[in-house]
């Protein structure tokens, strides 16, 4: 039987919320006491143990909004917390009511999420569109935060059970949707950049963004939302021609990634920005002011600096604007547009995989192959047999 949170067992919410302001620096403040009311006491150790441990600010923050999602899913379909460990019908239930048949759905209500459940859900503000199944990484990504969690309390989960593992590819299968977001090749970072052409202050902060987003190897949205000044690392100007030594020199600044997905906090990994990008970044931070911290920054409507960092979600939303006003689809792209766009864009030109991989930081040659395999057949020879 469904609920939802006003049959929850009673539970000391506001301890659970000064709990959490612990965690402040990596859970947005105004999702605090939804999280409070969703996780347990236990749920909340759990996550206080994990930034203990050292566990990066951007993981710790999914794994919180993963935990919270899975533990109101469980109250509304079954009514209790969620088992730890979950038994594997659980997890299947997750997969049924997540992964389902579009044109199933059209003649069957009842086939996919019950609307109970859905509506639950949708009051809590932690689901958005119903008439469709999830994506399939989303529900991965949630079962492997599930898994992480299962793990974190010495226990031993049912996730690579055969019946869970044949659901997932059985309902991937079955609801089956083609790929719908765009890369944001070099074409469209031109279109992007005219876009914020100006010389207001958010037009350059947006310049910035975007072009060092893109030109340091397609980072990710939380990479550009925690730059810092103290990262940046002027190195000499370089030959605009890599094969003349001797002729014009163009601007180049390191970038040191400190902790990424993909690095370690104390490893040596950095990327270059070589050229305009250089250019572009100094004339933000130049207009700015801004010598020391987040590289970029919130402005208010009245056009002022304010001290506090951009979030990860307002990079995607500065993206999704400046597509608009392209006269793009902001709902084809995403901030992740900027990082396979690069490879994409690498590949187009013919640049070695492992000398973008070098850029991008790129940890698996599959993932970043795929872009590579995706440009060089539209532009190679073996789909040109009949022209």
């Amino acid at each position: 039987m469904a609920t939802d949170l006003v049959a929850r067992p009673p539970g000391n919410g506001v301890r659970r919320a000064e709990a959490l302001d612990a965690l402040d620096s990596v859970l947005p403040f105004d999702r605090r006491d939804l999280l409070a009311e969703i996780l347990t006491d236990d749920d909340v150790a759990t996550l206080r143990h994990l930034a203990k441990e050292g566990i990066g600010a951007n993981s710790l923050r999914a794994l919180a909004s993963d935990l919270g999602y899975l533990e109101a899913w469980s109250f509304a379909a079954t009514g209790s917390p969620l088992p730890w460990p979950a038994p594997e019908t659980l997890l299947i239930k997750f997969v049924a009511h997540h992964l389902w048949d579009s044109s199933r759905r059209e003649s069957d209500p009842t086939h996919g999420m019950p609307a109970d459940i859905a509506a639950s859900l949708v009051a809590q503000g932690l689901l958005r569109v119903t008439k469709r199944p999830h994506a399939p990484s989303t529900v991965r990504r949630r079962l492997s935060s599930w898994s992480t969690l299962t793990r974190w309390r010495g226990l031993v989960g049912n996730f690579n059970a055969p019946g869970l593992q044949s659901a997932i590819r059985l309902a991937v299968r079955a609801g089956a949707r083609p790929r719908n977001r765009k890369a944001v090749t070099a074409d469209i970072l031109t279109a992007l950049l005219k876009a914020c052409a100006g010389d207001r202050l958010v037009d350059m902060r947006d310049r910035a963004l975007l072009i060092t987003a893109f030109a340091s190897g397609g980072r990710r949205r939380s990479e550009v939302s925690d730059l810092r000044v103290e990262q940046l690392i002027e190195e000499e100007p370089v030959p605009a021609d890599p094969k003349d030594s001797e002729g014009q020199k163009i601007p180049c600044l390191k970038i040191r990634l400190g902790r990424t997905k993909t690095t370690q906090a104390d490893g040596d990994a950095f990327v270059l920005l070589v050229g305009r990008p250089v250019t572009v970044l100094r004339a933000w931070l130049e207009r700015a002011g801004v010598t020391e911290g987040a590289v970029f920054r919130g402005i208010d409507r009245w056009g002022n600096l304010e001290a506090r960092a951009l979030t990860p979600q307002a990079v995607n939303l500065i993206l999704k604007r400046r597509i608009a006003e392209a006269g793009f689809d902001p709902q084809a792209f995403s901030a992740h547009g900027l990082r396979s766009g690069y490879l994409t864009e690498t590949a187009r030109r013919g640049i070695p995989l492992p000398e973008a991989m070098q850029q991008s930081q790129h940890r698996s040659v599959q993932q970043a192959s795929n872009y590579y395999n995706d440009a060089e057949r539209r532009l190679g020879r073996a789909a040109r047999i009949i022209v």
